[in-house]
């Protein structure tokens, strides 16, 4: 959520930097709404106070033993005139939360133009893509061949866009997260934690994909209002929700491992073939709990610990600033690190790294108090896969194919699966 101070003080360049998003901020509905909160806000704090003139006239003319009829008649239609201008202020109030929570966060200025990811702009690229004397194959004729990757026997339980693995392949799925949490805990710094697979609205609506995303989400229809998570962004971010933390606990790490969930509505026809897109997924995600000033060198760092488990597994990437009209809802600034992948002949993302500054704070009412004497300010937040474990899992099996059919198990996996360094059928 934006800062509503800001909002009101400077509301022609928060309209220009969404404008950059292409998103229309209905500038001229919130200036209305906010005049007339302002202006029942003041009368009601005036109906108040004639309410508490009331009562103390009364008690005066009572104790003079006068006719208080009067009174009373006047204090019940001041009673009732503030009971309106309080249900009014609360509609005028949601009114005004409905519409911010609608909003995505600000553009950092460093943000490239641009309305598709088309015009996002490659930073830099780590290894080049190796050169094969047969035809590569893509993980989903890779995987039948080796009798490991069965989609026909996941859609009988669940229909499309699931996926079965067996034997080695799922082996190495479970090697490639084992191996990811070992890095980012032993090697970077992560304190990894274990988290709900459901979650309730007030969190998804923390880290912004309620209301906006509410038909990407699986929803569990009873009512306790259940939903599966997306990604472990939503509980693990919301684990400071509704705190106050002291500077010296900052700043925070946290690494989990999830299974995550998504519609993908309006995503059908896309990527129909494998597990690019899938319902259920594994993912490694990490989430860093920052003061403001830290958030510009956390994404730098976050990012760079993604690189080094693709640069590990020697799998040519490349990183890329996605443009204005490309970054995520609650992003103010998001790296995107994409795989090569053989079978496709392009690149692909693994991993989305994102600052997204105070905004998940604000809705969250996570804050940090700077000092003993200070007043608390809101958190920033940031996110990004430390990988996407089942995309891991096709760049390894594309990369690391043999004309053969069978895949090799990059050197870093190998003592995860006891020595085996092949994947056959």
């Amino acid at each position: 959520m934006l800062d509503p101070k800001r909002l009101r003080t400077d509301l022609d360049t928060v309209v220009a930097n969404l404008a950059r998003r292409g998103f229309d901020f209905p500038a001229d509905e919130f200036v209305q709404l906010e005049a007339r909160r302002k202006t029942l806000q003041q009368e009601t704090e005036q109906l108040r106070a004639q309410r508490n003139d009331s009562a103390k006239a009364i008690g005066m003319a009572k104790a003079k033993g006068e006719d208080i009829a009067p009174l009373l008649e006047a204090q019940q239609s001041a009673k009732a005139k503030l009971e309106a201008h309080d249900n009014e202020l609360a509609d005028i109030t949601a009114s005004l939360q409905s519409l911010q929570l609608g909003v995505p966060n600000l553009l950092d200025d460093s943000v490239p133009a641009g309305k598709s990811e088309d015009d996002n702009v490659e930073l830099r690229t780590w290894s080049t893509p190796a050169a094969f004397d047969f035809e590569a194959r893509d993980h989903v004729a890779l995987g039948e061949a080796l009798g490991q990757l069965d989609f026909e026997a996941a859609s009988k339980v669940s229909g499309s866009r699931f996926a079965v693995m067996r034997g080695g392949l799922a082996s190495l799925q479970r090697a490639l997260i084992q191996f990811m949490l070992d890095t980012h805990t032993q090697q970077h710094g992560y304190t990894e934690v274990y988290v709900p697979y459901l979650v309730q609205p007030d969190a998804l609506q923390g880290t912004g994909q309620l209301p906006k995303f509410a038909d990407d989400l699986f929803a569990i229809d009873d009512e306790r209002q259940f939903y599966l998570i997306p990604t472990a962004e939503v509980p693990v971010t919301n684990m400071v929700r509704e705190q106050v933390l002291e500077a010296a606990a900052l700043p925070l790490q946290f690494v989990a491992h999830t299974p995550c969930f998504r519609s993908e509505a309006g995503s059908y026809g896309q990527d129909t073939r494998g597990m690019i897109r899938q319902h259920q997924f594994e993912k490694v995600e990490l989430v860093h709990i920052v003061p403001p000033a830290q958030s510009d060198a956390a994404l730098e760092a976050l990012t760079s610990h993604a690189e080094a488990i693709l640069q590990a597994l020697e799998l040519p990437y490349r990183v890329v600033a996605l443009c204005a009209g490309d970054v995520g809802f609650s992003a103010r600034k998001t790296y995107d690190l994409e795989v090569w992948l053989p079978g496709q002949q392009r690149y692909r993302e693994i991993s989305s790294c994102s600052n997204c500054g105070d905004f998940q704070a604000r809705r969250m009412s996570a804050r940090w108090r700077p000092g003993n004497d200070q007043k608390p300010e809101p958190l920033h937040t940031l996110n990004g896969s430390g990988v996407a474990a089942g995309r891991a899992l096709i760049a390894v099996m594309e990369n690391y194919q043999n004309a053969d059919g069978s895949i090799r198990v990059p050197t870093v996996l190998q003592s995860y699966l006891g020595g085996r360094d092949t994947i056959v059928a």
